[in-house]
């Protein structure tokens, strides 16, 4: 990772590994709240010279710490600084929507000395549309720069007439003074004398008014949310370290993703572009770590139905009862120049909020909310058969209405991504086949809700039609001259038969015909489809496969992460570990041992996993991914009428004991160890307020 980013609430910055935010970095780096970029530089000098950098922490996902040192310096013969006499140390969170950052200077040099460290910030107020190049449109207007006593302000009125400022605060006895933008502070150290100093900066939009706290004070409120985060959440302990690591990288890096924008925590998709709400990245994050962490499932169903669509917007993509996609909160959306007020071009994250409804009720028994979110329900459900449906064959397609919309509407949505075997790209409407996965998991949970609270009728008509698509589904997708399921349908219903990792996804939706299940299992691990570190989103040697895409050949954790649930869940348990095993190794080779969004598709025999030059990291559905290895391999799937919990555990090389404590379920937590001895598993439960019983299921033995 060529960069270092921090994020608490709606408030982020990326940096380069020094710490600073260069002008006109060709990255976009800068300080970014609702989409706008409260500051384009920061740079930190001494004796308005570059600082050399010897340490750039970024493990801890709240606070980072750059350790730097002075170059040599002379003038006129004289010597001014000895080369790294100088240690200089930045530290750096955010609390509250606030930056703070403490510069820590220590003298080496062996007699008094005297020098300045200087700061100098800009503020050019761009949208995230034009940081990221993708979007030119009429802006606003930049304030001139005011200079107080402890305070630069840099003031911006928006073309959406809302005024955005950044103000820039240090502390007035440090005897620091501001030209222009930039900050000089005055130093003279003794021998391995310190002294530091503070400065807060602090992103304003509107109206909006903020007193920041001390320091100190804020640093000890963030570390109390991550220790009641820590606190709340299942813990799961291995005999395996590096599994171990990954599950607490994992787990932090969700913290520190997650936002409430008033109807509950939930988690933007991604850094460092894509900390806005969404709707298929947030569910399926919070899908991942629904055994973990129940509250966010509830809190991105909530923020999800409220923003529901409710009429026919073409420019949008919106219909009444769709999901949308993303919100943004910058300018050019709120001008609608452009659509993402919010965008709902997406064909998968209807059926999606049903199926994130239907496994949060199935694993809190909470009903409540289903009936609380009963009318969005009847609204998904309606968008997905007279909106979903565009030609009533009984498949779900896409079609991209919007001028500056995503044309491919899937979780693959670059442009090259639905691609046929001959290399032509398919044309919409366009059928894919994880989503036809994702319609009959919603239709199967829904109606299995509607049972449980007396709507006979209306579960009798979702099992009907969920039966009707399976059967239509194996008829017209399945391809078997391969063994395979096409990607999807295109425009003509024809197959689009590239052999790609979407139809893995309708293993977990149970909607892959039982004969079939085999050989799907057999091909998402063959050589050409598994790298040795993960699945591939498409299969070598297909036209389309290119190791660098972005969707044509990739290999993404969460994609693999929702194939490993089908795969539990169908009981593939050895190609299940493969996965696993694989995913566990990539991961590392990355910085923090974190998986990132995505990486190239090499083979192992390349070696080590290739970075994808500009992959989100961290990335909510990357950083649940390790949470969906716990679920797999111990074969724990509830249903709403479950009286008892029987796991199916098989358990990857090298892993002994797992001890899962206080996991969430039916209303109380459960604590137990599943331990592996010889060819059979068994089980200690520590602790059970659920009032269902927990056991190993009678067959579960080794799977070779």
């Amino acid at each position: 990772m060529d960069y270092r980013v921090l994020k608490d609430n709606e408030l982020f910055l990326l940096t380069n590994k020094s710490g600073d935010i260069p002008l006109d970095h060709p990255y976009g780096l800068g300080l970014y709240k609702q989409d706008t970029r409260f500051l384009s530089e920061m740079s930190l000098t001494i004796n308005r010279e570059p600082l050399i950098l010897l340490k750039s922490e970024a493990g801890g996902t709240y606070e980072s710490s750059i350790l730097l040192t002075n170059p040599h310096m002379e003038k006129d013969g004289e010597i001014e600084l000895w080369r790294e006499s100088i240690e200089i140390e930045r530290f750096r969170y955010i609390s509250d929507d606030v930056l703070y950052e403490t510069i820590r200077a220590k003298s080496y040099y062996p007699t008094p000395i005297r020098f300045s460290l200087e700061l100098s910030f800009e503020a050019d107020f761009a949208d995230m549309f034009i940081v990221r190049g993708f979007q030119h449109g009429e802006v606003g207007t930049k304030q001139e720069t005011k200079v107080e006593d402890d305070r630069l302000i840099f003031g911006y009125d928006g073309s959406d007439q809302i005024n955005r400022s950044t103000e820039v605060i240090w502390e007035s006895t440090t005897g620091a003074k501001a030209e222009g933008s930039t900050i000089t502070f005055p130093f003279e150290l003794a021998h391995e004398e310190v002294k530091e100093v503070t400065v807060r900066v602090v992103p304003l939009v509107g109206e909006e008014k903020k007193d920041s706290l001390p320091a100190s004070e804020a640093f000890q409120n963030l570390k109390e949310t991550y220790e009641e985060w820590n606190e709340n959440v299942t813990k799961v302990i291995t005999d395996h370290t590096p599994l171990n690591r990954l599950i607490e990288r994992g787990g932090q890096d969700l913290r520190a993703l997650s936002t409430d924008v008033g109807f509950g925590p939930f988690f933007v998709a991604g850094l460092p572009w894509f900390g806005v709400p969404f709707g298929r990245d947030s569910m399926i994050a919070a899908l991942q770590t629904l055994p973990f962490q129940p509250e966010i499932a509830k809190g991105t169903l909530r923020t999800l139905a409220h923003y529901q669509g409710t009429k026919k917007d073409e420019w949008r993509d919106e219909e009444p009862g769709k999901i949308m996609h993303e919100i943004r909160y910058g300018e050019l959306a709120n001008t609608n120049q452009v659509p993402f007020t919010p965008y709902y071009g997406t064909i998968d994250a209807t059926p999606l909020f049903l199926i994130l409804l239907t496994e949060y009720v199935r694993w809190s028994k909470d009903l409540d909310l289903f009936k609380e979110l009963s009318p969005n329900v009847e609204s998904a459900i309606e968008w997905i058969d007279q909106y979903g449906d565009r030609d009533g064959d009984g498949f779900i397609e896409y079609h991209q209405e919007s001028s500056k919309g995503i044309a491919n509407q899937g979780w693959k949505d670059s442009a090259d991504s639905i691609v046929h075997r001959n290399g032509e790209y398919a044309k919409s409407p366009i059928a894919l086949a994880e989503v036809q996965g994702y319609v009959y998991q919603a239709r199967l949970g829904i109606a299995e809700l509607y049972e449980a609270s007396g709507s006979t009728e209306k579960a009798e008509k979702l099992n009907a039609q969920a039966a009707d698509l399976k059967k239509k589904f194996n008829e017209a997708f399945w391809m078997d001259d391969v063994g395979f399921y096409a990607i999807a349908l295109d425009e003509h219903k024809k197959q689009v038969g590239t052999i790609t990792s979407n139809p893995g996804h309708a293993l977990y939706a149970g909607l892959i015909d039982e004969d079939k299940e085999e050989q799907v299992l057999d091909s998402l691990v063959s050589s050409k489809m598994f790298s040795g570190y993960g699945i591939r989103t498409m299969a070598e040697g297909e036209a389309g496969y290119n190791p660098m895409s972005y969707h044509d050949g990739s290999v993404w954790p969460h994609d693999n992460s929702m194939i490993l649930l089908g795969m539990g869940y169908v009981q593939g348990n050895k190609q299940a570990n493969i996965v696993i095993e694989g995913l566990i190794e990539a991961s590392r080779s990355f910085e923090y041992e974190r998986l990132p969004e995505l990486f190239c598709g090499y083979g192992r025999e390349e070696g080590k996993p290739v970075p994808y030059p500009v992959a989100c990291s961290p990335q909510a559905w990357a950083a649940g991914t390790p949470l969906t290895f716990i679920r797999t391999m111990l074969g724990l799937y509830p249903t709403y009428d479950s009286k008892e919990i029987t796991l199916s555990p098989s358990f990857v090389n090298g892993l002994n004991e797992m001890s899962v404590q206080g996991l969430p379920l039916a209303g109380g937590r459960v604590s137990f160890t599943v331990i592996r001895k010889g060819d059979q598993y068994e089980i200690d439960v520590a602790e059970n307020s659920t009032g269902l019983n927990v056991s190993i299921h009678s067959d579960s033995k080794i799977h070779v």
